[in-house]
């Protein structure tokens, strides 16, 4: 992660809309902040949620409540309770996807 031209900046996440967007099945919704090369986000995945695709940008997740799965393409399966992460690269070589039974609300930096 190469982090260039941004200044300070507090961010209150009650102040920022949300998002929706469809899963292959649930919903998530995304509270974002963007400025050059930075998206951080925090999302919240209904009970049910699977995404709809294959993500081969690179993160770091941060679960924060509820409970997330990340499948690899490859068949490795992670499941993650809160406080756990997740850091890939951005690359053809970590597809992954999300889904989850319960819902879950998660911290995002890519």
């Amino acid at each position: 992660m190469d982090i260039k031209n941004i200044p300070f900046t507090f961010t209150d996440w009650s102040k920022i809309p949300t998002k929706e967007y469809k899963g292959e099945t649930g919903t998530s919704f995304w509270r974002i902040f963007k400025q050059e090369n930075l998206r951080v986000r925090i999302v919240e995945y209904s009970a049910g949620f699977r995404s709809d695709h294959w993500c081969e940008r690179g993160h770091v997740l941060l679960v924060l409540e509820g409970e997330l799965t990340i499948e690899l393409k490859d068949g490795q399966i992670y499941r993650m309770p809160p406080g756990t992460s997740f850091q890939a690269a951005d690359d053809e070589s970590n597809p992954h996807m999300a889904y989850t039974d319960k819902g879950a609300k998660v911290f995002i930096v890519d």
